[in-house]
């Protein structure tokens, strides 16, 4: 199978793409956020070089969905559509606070077979975006949807545990109390990386997750009312742009 991935969602662009049984990937991570609309689809077609494929050689194009950066999301969701909707494939999309549970996983666990995570991402605005997910034998299952909360309203682990995600930092004062109360927890840096989004694709395609490009959407956590004329325009035309390399144009 032949995989093009991408996550937007935080202030790092990854971008991969892999081919074949052997799943020989090609990587790239850079600045997000706002400047990720400048870069992304040169990054994908560079990449889409070096693996020597063509758009419609692709199993399916994924994008961590969010929750997330809003202008990350839509840069992801727009560019995947255009090109997805050119090359006739379908679109897998993926949580992106599972897949910074997978990046933990592989970091720090990749001997377990059975892991439990706390996938915790930055959500600015002094808040944080958290999910929990269970590991068994290759396949995860979400515990608990995701949230936005402030950092102080973590709830401690009675237990053993591991939370994952780049909060450690930025809270770590406001954390400080949960950690203490919680002294059996693991905290591991982990971001939403295209790798990790490489390694959960199979299994997310055989388990009948890919969409058509249309019902491929990002997912909010905090809402906003109305997107800005500049967002609009930006989103239309990473759309036609992206539609038009998978044509060739």
């Amino acid at each position: 199978m032949n995989f093009l991935v991408l996550d937007t969602s935080t202030e790092l662009m990854s971008v991969g793409v892999s081919r074949g049984r052997d799943a020989q990937q090609w990587l790239h991570s850079g600045a997000g956020g706002a400047q990720a609309s400048n870069s992304l689809i040169a990054t994908i077609l560079d990449l889409m070089a070096q693996a020597q494929l063509t758009f419609a050689d692709l199993s399916a194009i994924g994008f961590g969905c969010g929750p997330g950066s809003f202008t990350g999301l839509r840069t992801a969701c727009s560019v995947v559509q255009g090109l997805a909707f050119g090359a006739k494939v379908p679109v897998l999309p993926v949580d992106s606070l599972l897949v910074v549970a997978e990046d933990a996983r592989h970091s720090a666990f990749a001997a377990s077979s059975q892991l439990e995570v706390t996938a915790l991402l930055d959500a600015r605005m002094d808040e944080m975006y958290t999910a929990r997910y269970a590991y068994d034998s290759g396949v995860w299952q979400c515990l608990q949807e995701a949230s936005l909360l402030r950092p102080e309203a973590l709830a401690p682990a009675t237990g053993a545990a591991l939370w994952a995600g780049n909060v450690f930092g930025v809270y770590a004062d406001r954390l400080a109390p949960m950690l203490q109360a919680s002294p059996k927890v693991q905290c591991v840096p982990a971001m939403p990386t295209a790798a990790a989004l490489l390694r959960l694709a199979p299994g997310l395609m055989a388990q009948g997750q890919s969409v058509p490009a249309d019902h491929a959407l990002p997912t909010y956590i905090r809402d906003k009312v109305a997107k800005t004329t500049v967002e609009r325009m930006a989103e239309k035309a990473a759309v036609q742009l992206a539609s038009a390399q998978a044509h060739g144009g």
